[in-house]
């Protein structure tokens, strides 16, 4: 045990010692930039002093021997001086500090005032030292001329010679691989940004080739060594000259228009399509290769966005309880985002379906941390919930976009398009109206003009349902409305208490209307974009048929910007522009996507289905329009209609579609004249 014990013990002594010597090392540990700085230290030294030597050794006709001995002399005496206070000056400008890999103009310019720097010093500093001690009047102003320009010359080259070698190290390394030839379009700044940042990257195996620019003035110049061939004219023949694979398009002071006429020619190349997502980014120096995101199929509509006033906007939701129903879907979800943005008091989102309301739920939460909101689970079908929340929380203004909206679907169910559109519209207006809400805002659909289905005639019903609701309130009968049920109960409330209620309601009850909107849930984008990743086909109904398209944040601003010029019964429509086919624009989705339109990928045409037009209308022929001080957003005319008949019509139609009777479509037909399946 004795033996075991000391056999470990010595060991132990042994290895305290090494680890002693191993501490004091790793606590002076000398980096490689430290070695770095003594080398410089040292190169500077023998440079500067040289520099200035040889400056009086040229004066003098490259002779050491004629050197005049009082020059000479003055110069052993005030060199240590001087090269003790290069170093200092050297060290405070930071040129033994930077990391000369990166070094660029920061650098150039702090090397150049060091040296001027030191140049007043040598001048200064030479005179009142050797004029005391010698018969000195001064040194000959080419030993100071060209002893400061050898000393930058050899200061800056040693550092930038760092940089130089590697970039020709990494340009040697690039050139190796099979790079992507690509092009930029733009020859600005934002090009310059770009082509800085795809140089610098060593991630992006790509070549810039050529460079375009619309500006004649431009063409046959050089940036950074790449040419400008041409405008968009020569987009597809440089494609081909310089085998194009990818096209960064750097111009963000570009219209809409403009834009879109570039893509356009553009996605004939079939090259891979990248833009910058906005102007900011150049004015705050964000943009990178990172930055650019694709070209997307919106970008090709061309239309100009959609202007509104935040600050109306802003003024109208501030404070204020609102509900969103439907608050989960497309719409719903970036009426809940953009009327988080404006500070309102209470937010209320409902919803049907929980996984949707779950994931706006969340992304609020993350975003507006402190923002007072409910996630509520519910059907507007439902009286009773609709009711209950009405009466819990006394939303100020209700934006209703809970609705069925798939056409061939509601063909196939006609009685859940009346239950969940007309009897649930019904239902949220009327529980909203006797529990004090300011403004409700119904979100409709270009489909409810001369709807030829029964998803566009249920928008339809809703529409006079909101101008019914108004016509009785303007003129003093709210009274009169009566309460939609389908459960058993036949009242909510006592009827002096109802009536009581609506007489004093002064809601203001507005539709919004308008088109198809991209990337929603059901749109034809995401549909398209499936099938091409199946390698088709892609399905088009009939070659002929066209849309109008919005973005759903431009839809949702055209909604709140209802909502401030809401005076009740206004119809709001927006001009959305001109129609777009959809056969256009699957062969622009399949372009983009690299491939060929019916060669690589086919375009099958399947027939008009169920109840859906060739072209949507956004006014009824009888409808005027007025303007509003958004020259995109009109004021339709209401047509006329017996509103008591209307509403005694209603309560027999919901009767209907609870008992889904199949004669639904010809009642709907009776109620909307419009209406012609």
């Amino acid at each position: 045990m004795i033996s075991v014990k000391k056999s470990v013990r010595m060991p132990r002594f042994n290895n305290s010692s090494g680890q002693n010597r191993k501490n004091k090392k790793e606590h002076f540990p000398i980096h490689h930039w430290q070695l770095i700085t003594v080398y410089l230290v040292l190169y500077d030294l023998v440079t500067i002093a040289g520099s200035y030597f040889f400056a009086l050794w040229l004066r003098f006709d490259c002779s050491y021997s004629k050197i005049d001995p009082e020059y000479l002399q003055s110069y052993f005496r005030f060199i240590p001086i001087y090269l003790v206070i290069c170093i200092i000056i050297y060290h405070l400008m930071h040129l033994y500090h930077s990391l000369w890999r990166y070094a660029g103009y920061n650098e150039l310019y702090r090397a150049i005032l060091a040296c001027l720097i030191c140049l007043v010093i040598h001048i200064l500093g030479i005179r009142l030292l050797c004029s005391n001690l010698l018969s000195f009047d001064r040194m000959p102003i080419s030993y100071y001329l060209f002893g400061i320009i050898l000393q930058l010359f050899f200061s800056v080259a040693i550092r930038f010679a760092y940089r130089f070698i590697t970039l020709m190290a990494t340009g040697r390394n690039t050139r190796a691989l099979n790079r992507r030839p690509v092009m930029i379009f733009g020859a600005g700044n934002a090009a310059r940004f770009l082509m800085k940042d795809l140089n610098a990257s060593r991630d992006l195996d790509e070549k810039i080739c050529c460079i375009l620019d619309d500006n004649p003035n431009k063409w046959g110049r050089f940036i950074d060594g790449i040419p400008i061939v041409g405008g968009r004219e020569s987009i597809i023949a440089s494609v081909s000259k310089y085998h194009i694979e990818k096209i960064y398009v750097a111009i963000p002071s570009a219209t809409p228009k403009q834009l879109r006429d570039i893509l356009t020619i553009c996605k004939e190349t079939g090259c891979e399509l990248f833009k910058m997502p906005n102007l900011n980014q150049l004015y705050t120096g964000e943009l990178t290769v990172s930055s650019l995101k694709e070209v997307s199929v919106e970008d090709l509509l061309g239309r100009d966005t959609i202007h509104v006033d935040m600050e109306e906007i802003y003024h109208t939701l501030q404070g204020k309880v609102i509900l969103v129903t439907g608050g989960g879907g497309s719409i719903g979800s970036e009426i809940c985002r953009q009327i988080s943005e404006h500070s309102p008091k209470q937010l209320i989102i409902f919803d049907i379906y929980e996984n949707n309301a779950y994931d706006i739920q969340l992304e609020i939460r993350k975003k507006f941390p402190f923002l007072k909101m409910e996630t509520i689970i519910g059907s507007v079908r439902d009286s009773r919930k609709i009711f209950d929340v009405m009466e819990t929380y006394h939303p100020q203004i209700v934006f209703h976009a809970a609705a069925h909206k798939h056409v061939p679907l509601m063909e196939d169910s006609p009685c859940e398009a009346i239950k969940n559109n007309a009897i649930g519209t019904y239902k949220t207006a009327f529980a909203a109206m006797v529990n004090g809400c300011e403004r409700f805002v119904l979100i409709s659909t270009d489909k409810a003009v001369n709807p030829t289905n029964i998803m566009g005639a249920s928008k339809r019903l809703c529409e006079m349902i909101i101008q019914a609701f108004d016509s009785k309130i303007k003129s003093g009968e709210a009274e009169s409305i009566p309460q939609l049920f389908s459960h058993q109960a036949n009242k909510e409330f006592p009827n002096e208490e109802l009536k009581d209620k609506l007489r004093n309601t002064k809601t203001e009850f507005v539709a919004v209307r308008f088109g198809n909107v991209l990337g929603s849930n059901g749109s034809v984008i995401p549909l398209f974009k499936k099938q091409i990743a199946e390698g088709g086909p892609v399905t088009v109904t009939h070659p002929d048929i066209i849309r109008y398209f919005m973005t759903i944040p431009e839809a949702v601003s055209l909604v709140l910007q209802a909502g401030v010029y809401a005076k009740g019964g206004e119809i709001f429509v927006l001009d959305m522009g001109e129609a777009v086919k959809i056969d256009t624009l699957a062969r622009n989705l399949i372009k983009l996507s690299g491939h060929k339109p019916d060669i690589d990928i086919m375009i099958e045409y399947t027939g008009l289905r169920p109840g859906e037009k060739l072209y949507e209308e956004k006014l009824m022929s009888e409808e005027g329009l007025k303007t509003t001080e958004n020259k995109l957003i009109h004021i339709g005319k209401p047509i006329p209609f017996d509103v008591d008949q209307f509403l005694g019509q209603l309560e027999e139609l919901m009767e209907a579609s609870y008992k889904n009777k199949r004669n639904i479509t010809e009642m709907v037909q009776e109620i909307v004249t419009t209406y012609h399946p």
